[in-house]
């Protein structure tokens, strides 16, 4: 069964419509995505997951583990090879856990 679209409005004032609960303003989300920078090649989903735990830079992120990412939501397999060549390209890589 497929849901139907309701018309909502974001606190910016921009109508637009869903079919889902998910609260996000596709205007507003338009508006934040990067430009440059790691972030800029990722899909929405991913950004805003990265962004929610603060990973904002790759120095930041190579902090982590891959496995710490994945488990993020909004971060599946596919995000990971963006996010391997972004830290390879810096001369960084995840964090190995020993």
């Amino acid at each position: 069964m497929k849901s139907e679209k309701t018309v909502r409005t974001c606190p910016q004032g921009h109508n637009y419509y869903k079919s889902s609960d998910c609260p996000t303003c596709p205007v507003c989300e338009a508006a934040k995505k990067p430009t440059a920078g790691f972030l800029a090649t990722l899909s929405a989903p991913a950004r805003r997951a990265l962004e929610h735990e603060g990973i904002t830079t790759l120095e930041h992120l190579s902090g982590f583990s891959e496995k710490e990412i994945l488990k993020l939501h909004g971060v599946g397999p596919a995000t990971m090879p963006t996010l391997r060549k972004a830290l390879q390209d810096a001369q960084l890589a995840f964090l190995t856990k020993k």
